[in-house]
């Protein structure tokens, strides 16, 4: 009877057992004959008492069956004892050639991740963590083998995936925090792209890619912004923070009107669409709806007022201001630009009452709006009825 050998996620495991090659494992198991001299090679390296010493008989073993598929029994056990040991880069080293020969072997990557934790190595965590969803990925893809039941099949995969779901839920939070916390604003943007693609189902991802663009558009990388938010939409063209992104970034820029007004009124059939999360408040699920459809609006307003089409954005203005009025810095912009419209339409007297609100928060547009308004001078004295 074949043995079948594969290592821990977390420590070394005894290497010798009477068992049939492992079901519901993502990866290839190694088999080793019963008997064979390989088979008594890696039972003297389980019984080693030290790393020292399994280290040498290690070396041993891959000097004498290292070739082939066999090689992955040792290799395994390489990364394990100098993760151990803190020896981080060659525990890279050795995984990066067990992954060389199994792509998928799942049990040696999340080692090798939590190697490069401990390490403070955000790069070869990701490295590791995206080789991981990419297995789990190709697991979930993955039919039944020739002469299986598919419902067998079906039954185990649902059991391995169940049994890799808490390592892969670690994983994408981890990951999430650890790209967060770079503080290059590049590396942060390019980390955060990677995951939000990688970890699409993820709890995080929403966030993740609000981020990812926030941090494209302040670096004003609008090229970098738009591609990232469109990769988004071609995987879920009803996301609507990337259709609100696209809208409002259009607008405000003045670029890509129609295309901007487009997304608008995407975003506000999609919100309409918008299933409510398990966890959040219908209170909070109604004013996070309010302050999408407002962004939607004033993004179709701003549009309308650059095209000259005054009564048209007064409309969108108009409608977007009840839904923004809780978040001051969007509730002030959309003011600001309300007493445009008014202004345009000579209604002075209802802009300037706009132009007032948007000065009398404290944002970024206090000081545009009250010049505007110190360009109009003071309001005219009401004439008082004779008695």
């Amino acid at each position: 009877m074949p043995r079948t050998f594969f290592t821990s996620i977390l420590v070394i495991v005894a290497m010798v057992c009477l068992a049939q090659p492992a079901r519901g494992q993502i990866g290839k198991p190694v088999s080793v004959p019963a008997g064979s001299p390989e088979d008594h090679a890696l039972a003297a390296i389980a019984a080693a008492h030290t790393n020292a010493e399994k280290l040498a008989l290690l070396d041993k073993y891959m000097a004498e069956f290292g070739k082939g598929p066999l090689a992955i029994a040792a290799e395994e056990q390489y990364v394990e004892i100098y993760t151990a040991e803190k020896q981080f880069d060659k525990a890279f080293e050795y995984a990066d050639r067990v992954l060389a020969t199994d792509p998928d072997s799942y049990n040696i990557a999340y080692s090798a991740f939590r190697g490069a934790q401990e390490k403070g190595d955000v790069e070869h965590e990701f490295r590791y963590g995206v080789a991981m969803a990419a297995m789990v990925a190709r697991y979930k893809a993955r039919g039944p083998a020739a002469g299986e039941e598919p419902r067998d099949w079906e039954a185990e995969k649902k059991e391995t995936l169940a049994g890799v779901a808490d390592a892969m839920s670690y994983v994408s939070g981890t990951l999430f925090n650890a790209a967060r916390g770079v503080q290059d604003p590049k590396q942060r943007a390019e980390l955060l792209e990677k995951y939000a693609i990688t970890f699409a189902d993820s709890p995080y991802a929403e966030q993740a890619q609000t981020l990812v663009a926030d941090s494209y558009r302040q670096m004003r990388e609008y090229a970098k912004m738009t591609a990232f938010a469109q990769q988004v939409l071609e995987k879920d063209p009803n996301n609507v923070g990337m259709l609100l992104l696209l809208a409002d970034d259009g607008s405000e820029r003045g670029v890509n009107l129609k295309e901007s007004e487009e997304y608008a009124h995407r975003a506000l059939e999609a919100v309409e669409k918008e299933q409510k999360p398990a966890g959040v408040s219908d209170e909070q699920w109604t004013q996070r709806m309010a302050i999408q459809q407002g962004i939607a609006w004033t993004s179709i307003g701003q549009v309308a007022i650059q095209e000259k089409h005054e009564t048209t954005a007064l409309g969108a203005f108009e409608k977007a201001a009840p839904l923004l009025k809780s978040q001051a810095f969007l509730y002030a912009r959309n003011q600001y630009r309300l007493g445009f419209a008014l202004l345009n339409l000579k209604r002075t007297e209802e802009a300037r009452k706009a132009l007032t609100e948007a000065a009398s928060l404290d944002t970024p547009y206090r000081p545009l709006a009250q010049q505007k308004l110190d360009s109009l001078g003071a309001a005219p004295a009401r004439k008082r009825r004779k008695p």
